[in-house]
């Protein structure tokens, strides 16, 4: 199954309950850093949804801040993860 950028967009929105603001957000809007609600708690939070939602198991040596720098970093690596 091929993760959608839109399918990685709602779980960061439902995960940081960013409500309507999620709309305006594309794969070059910067994550971690920009968005106040994308904290550290937040990335792991967004990491178990993850896992739940597509069945992607991420192990900790594989987990980076870069992989959290835009939304499009996020779904480029979960796509990478996928296949």
């Amino acid at each position: 199954m091929e993760i959608s950028l839109d399918q990685v967009k709602q779980i960061v929105g439902n995960v940081l309950q960013l409500g309507d603001r999620i709309d305006s957000f594309d794969q070059h809007t910067p994550l971690l850093g920009s968005v106040p609600e994308f904290d550290s708690m937040a990335v792991v939070s967004v990491i178990t949804a993850i896992e739940e939602d597509f069945g992607i198991a991420m192990e900790d040596d594989e987990i980076s801040a870069d992989i959290f720098l835009t939304l499009g970093d996020l779904h480029t690596f979960l796509s990478a993860k996928n296949s």
